[in-house]
């Protein structure tokens, strides 16, 4: 096609938006900041690791164009690439807040984390979306799918955070790729082979209808060109990551206990009125509510017997066994739950929003406060939600519902500490976990941290489960456990000592005082964002080595 935008790779698309010689690639391919742990799996590397990034203008504005490169590793997220992203974006908010308007420009054709870096991605997707979140308060960040890729995995979260997002009718945008939907919830959940099925669900024009995506466009270079001036101009922004309140009032008018039908779903959200919605109230039951590793801790750190939510699955309590009244939250199994794919602790449609929902309530109530609450997220996450209705309501906008909430809190100066006492994975540990200003861990082998399920990566990157577990012996940052985790620099406080996950009161005093330490931590380092994760010992010395190296290169480039 003449013009296509979705023809040309990605450093083409750069400089299609771009006014004509204004661009100046950061971090080019000369550089050669290439990917050390696909080197180390044998895998060739591409010498701009599959991201470019442009400084340049659009009808005279100041602007950075990000693009992924789908044809390399699908787009994936990695270490360098994220870290480009990262840098890029960390700039963008420094300009702002120096008064000089800059905005992002975001093209997105990505199949979420890079399977073959797995926690390196996820760390990234969290800190790419904090900066979105920050920058947003400045200027509109605008992201086009143009399709081949299109927005998968933890990017279409990435997706659900922007102001404004354009597409054309190739793209398609989804948490869950349909192979790993098949592969974790079976054929019957969603046929991969049924392609009109996979289009009719999460195609571009069907987003439209479903409010996931603002505007379609014709496949040209000038289309484009002009829903980004006007998005810009106009300053854009369809709150799409603050919006728990409508979508939970629209949930509770739908049978989710059964599949829907496209067209009952549109005509439902296409007519729908959004009402109040009752804030989450947590009470002592005569018995366990549930019966998992977060619900007790939960218990625990607040000092509640049998605690009991009115939500089925999202818990939130305030605590004064710390230092400072702190507000706890956890998500947890409800094996009656009517979401038939949310019964084991997974972070679906509900549970994203209502996270979102409360979260939103506690900033509201400390706004005016000089001091704000702590926020303890319990973290013991199995997964993401995999289901069709999950896709076709558009499970990763809930899920950056919570996200955005979290990082909202962080940013306006509560401290947010994650306690992993249980698995911590994909979508999941991105909506409740990833956001926190500091991490503290259990020492036990039954915690999982991770990108995707083994059954679910060898699909995809199409290695045995026996190759990914070697490769994992190289690159610790594709590993399932916690131990290899803290190698990456994430982890605040690793206790070590506590090697079961159950609470015993030893357990919970050892964990209270390591949650008063990393809140005092912030609170003396005014910390507000994650730069903590790849500035910290460990990841300047080893975990987030590559990071530090491609900032490096970013702060000497970007003024050139």
């Amino acid at each position: 096609m003449k013009n296509s935008f979705v023809e040309l790779n990605a450093r083409e698309r750069v400089h299609a938006l771009l006014d004509a010689k204004s661009g100046r690639e950061l971090i080019d391919p000369f550089d050669q900041m290439i990917a050390p742990n696909l080197v180390a799996q044998d895998i060739v590397p591409q010498c701009d690791d599959g991201i470019v990034v442009c400084r340049g203008t659009i009808s005279g504005e100041n602007v950075v164009v990000i693009a992924m490169e789908g044809k390399f590793q699908g787009g994936g997220i990695g270490e360098v690439s994220g870290a480009k992203i990262i840098a890029a974006l960390t700039h963008v908010l420094e300009e702002n807040q120096k008064g000089n308007p800059i905005s992002p420009i975001i093209i997105l054709d990505t199949g979420g984390v890079r399977l073959q870096e797995a926690n390196y991605g996820l760390l990234s997707i969290a800190e790419i979306g904090n900066l979105i979140v920050a920058i947003k308060s400045y200027v509109p960040v605008i992201g086009l799918v143009p399709g081949r890729v299109g927005s998968f995995g933890g990017m279409s979260i990435t997706s659900a955070l922007m102001s404004y997002l354009i597409a054309t009718k190739k793209a398609r945008i989804g948490l869950n790729g349909p192979e790993v939907i098949e592969q974790e919830a079976g054929v019957r959940e969603f046929d991969s082979s049924d392609k009109d099925l996979i289009w009719n669900t999460i195609g571009a024009k069907q987003r439209l209808e479903a409010q996931m995506i603002d505007e379609l466009v014709t496949d040209s270079v000038e289309s484009i060109q002009e829903a980004v001036i006007a998005a810009m101009v106009e300053k854009k922004d369809s709150h799409r990551s603050e919006n728990s309140g409508f979508y939970l009032s629209l949930l509770n008018e739908l049978d989710l206990s059964k599949p829907l039908t496209i067209e009952a779903y549109n005509k439902a959200l296409a007519t729908h009125k959004a009402t109040e919605v009752a804030p989450i109230t947590v009470t002592e039951g005569q018995e366990a509510a549930a019966d998992s590793i977060g619900y007790h801790w939960f218990s625990a750190l607040t000092n509640l017997q049998f605690p009991t939510s009115t939500s089925a699955t999202v818990y939130a309590a305030a605590s004064d066994l710390f230092t400072e009244e702190v507000v706890v939250t956890a998500i947890v199994p409800n094996a009656n739950n009517p979401m038939y794919r949310v019964r084991n602790g997974e972070v679906g449609l509900v549970e994203g929003y209502e996270m979102g929902h409360l979260l939103e309530t506690v900033y509201h109530e400390d706004k005016e406060k000089a001091i704000k609450r702590p926020i303890v997220a319990v973290i013991d996450v199995p997964s993401q939600a995999y289901g069709y209705n999950e896709e076709l309501i558009g499970i990763h906008a809930a899920l950056a519902n919570s996200a955005a909430a979290y990082a909202k809190l962080r940013q306006a100066g509560h401290p947010v500490i994650g306690f992993i006492a249980g698995n911590a994975i994909s979508g999941a540990f991105l909506a409740h976990g990833l956001q926190s200003s500091r991490l503290i861990a259990l020492n036990s082998e039954k915690i999982t941290v991770q990108a995707m399920s083994k059954e679910s990566a060898s699909r995809v990157t199409k290695r045995s489960i026996a190759a990914i577990e070697a490769a994992a012996e190289k690159v610790p940052s594709i590993a399932y456990d916690i131990k290899n985790y803290t190698k990456l620099g994430a982890i605040f406080t690793f206790l070590s000592s506590i090697t079961d996950q159950s609470v015993t009161s030893e357990s919970k005093a050892t964990v209270i005082e390591a949650i008063n330490e990393a809140i005092d931590d912030v609170r003396k380092t005014n910390d507000t964002m994650l730069t903590s994760r790849y500035t910290n010992p460990i990841a300047k010395k080893s975990g987030r080595l590559e990071t530090n190296n491609v900032f490096e290169k970013m702060n000497a480039e970007w003024n050139e």
